[in-house]
């Protein structure tokens, strides 16, 4: 028993690090690269989701979920974010369509869960295509510039891979209370907490790499791990739900692609909003107190 752990735990080690080098080969390329590597996890992990939702009777259509992810992917590589709402508006029309007119019972969740499949799966992932756009001037084939989203990109994921190992060190060592019982049995206030601590400080040293101030710093590394340890607890409640273990067996050690990645899910728009509305763009609250000063000045003035 413990040597099948003892090679559970090497097995895990060994695919997190050839998957990380993976992805982060493709970041420092970025271009093509990065978004073929996106569209592989988009794929990879949509394929899983339908499968698990199967399991309950559900009937999500995977075509039109691996159509819109890819569309998404697509517009927002060429920066067409005009079209976007068009596109969902669009892919959500036409979930009720292709039940309307292909489908089978229950029709609503079906419905239901295809909208929730090509926005869980593919675009809440794209945002990792957002970030690393940030403040680049132009994109080509194999590279993006070595640009501040390029940094940004690696400061959040380092504080996700900090979440993981605090979460599974402190929770394994200390962990006494039970974050979710329900949800993630394993799950302990503990080692949410220990999460929590070592990202904080791996957060810190991204000022020594990136542009975000020590305060900006911190607060977006307590939004990111916050984030995905809620990522994190979601897709076990989906697996929960349906009865489920793993998403599937394609990472030895981990599961399935959606349980490599879960975290990342809520962390990367979480961590792309707070960036662009806050720490690198235009601050949305001074731009709203200078909204309220400037009608005040009109009504009185």
């Amino acid at each position: 028993m413990e040597e099948t752990q003892k090679q559970n735990k090497i097995m895990r080690v060994v695919t997190g690090v050839i998957f990380s080098i993976i992805a982060l080969c493709c970041l420092f390329m970025g271009g093509l690269p990065i978004l073929g590597f996106l569209l592989v996890v988009i794929f990879l992990g949509s394929a899983e989701y339908v499968k698990i939702l199967r399991t309950k009777g559900f009937h999500p259509s995977l075509s039109l979920i691996l159509l819109t992810d890819t569309v998404f992917a697509l517009l927002i590589f060429f920066r067409r974010f005009d079209l976007l709402p068009s596109i969902i508006s669009l892919a959500t029309m036409a979930s009720f369509l292709m039940v309307l007119f292909m489908g089978r019972q229950p029709y609503i969740v079906n419905v239901a869960t295809t909208v929730l499949g090509f926005l869980y799966c593919g675009w809440l992932p794209c945002h990792l295509l957002l970030i690393r756009q940030i403040s680049a001037d132009r994109i080509n084939a194999f590279q993006i510039g070595t640009n501040e989203g390029l940094w940004l990109v690696i400061f959040v994921f380092l504080i996700v891979v900090a979440t993981d190992i605090g979460g599974y060190y402190f929770g394994s060592k200390f962990g006494k209370h039970k974050l979710s019982p329900v949800i993630s049995p394993k799950k302990t206030i503990e080692g949410a907490l220990g999460a929590t601590v070592l990202a904080l400080i791996v957060a810190a040293f991204g000022v020594l790499y990136t542009k975000l101030t020590l305060l900006h710093a911190l607060i977006a590394g307590l939004l990111i791990t916050v984030s995905s340890q809620l990522g994190d607890l979601s897709e076990s409640l989906v697996k929960r739900d349906a009865g489920v273990k793993d998403s599937s067996n394609i990472l030895p050690g981990h599961g399935g692609i959606l349980d490599r990645t879960d975290g990342y899910l809520f962390a990367l728009p979480v961590a792309y909003y707070y960036f662009v509305n806050f720490a690198c763009g235009h601050n949305i609250i001074i731009e709203f107190f200078k909204y309220i000063q400037g009608a005040i000045n009109v009504y009185f003035g």
